[in-house]
């Protein structure tokens, strides 16, 4: 089975300067955790998930304060702070250059893909527009409709392996600087 054979026409999209807010709004509404950022032209020039956001920190900083903590800090203080998250824009928190697949790839492909470069999501480009996405919920309506074979269990101790140089790396983009 192939990647057009699964994946999302439908797709949901975002202009880079558009707000983080509103890129929020937009996966809650649609009930999706990524949207791929499509420049004026249609040009994928990246993808924002819930992870850029959570991990940016962008949503407003006194929902994640004690109520007494505006009395101490004042409500000017609060309110420049909430300003300036609205006024974050997608393309500073966004991932640029997103991993892709073309539609006459294979989702063993897909799933390689995936796994390779820890993403949940892959947007499907052909002649360098944006087609499509593969998410891994597609992959496991494939995988429910017998279309997919699951993969096999890796050993125990490589997988074990994977999973501490993911979270490595999770951490140390934490870390690093947000400009």
């Amino acid at each position: 089975m192939k990647v057009a054979d699964a994946m999302t026409r439908q797709v949901v999209s975002i202009r880079p300067e558009t707000c983080v807010l509103d890129a929020a709004r937009l996966m809650l509404q649609h009930k999706i955790s990524g949207l791929p950022v499509v420049d004026e032209v249609g040009n994928l020039v990246g993808i924002v998930t819930e992870r850029d956001l959570l991990r940016r920190r962008e949503s407003p900083p006194a929902s994640k304060r004690p109520e007494w903590i505006e009395f101490v800090i004042g409500p000017e203080r609060m309110a420049e702070e909430y300003k300036e998250c609205q006024g974050r824009k997608v393309a500073e928190v966004m991932t640029p250059k997103p991993t892709t697949i073309t539609p006459h790839a294979s989702l063993e492909t897909a799933v390689r893909l995936m796994e390779e470069h820890a993403v949940k999501r892959l947007p499907v480009m052909q002649s360098g527009k944006l087609v499509g996405i593969l998410a891994r919920a597609d992959l496991v309506r494939a995988l429910a409709h017998g279309a997919l074979r699951p993969t096999p269990m890796v050993n125990e101790t490589a997988r074990r392996a994977r999973m501490a140089e993911l979270e490595k790396r999770f951490w140390t983009d934490r870390t690093k600087p947000l400009g």
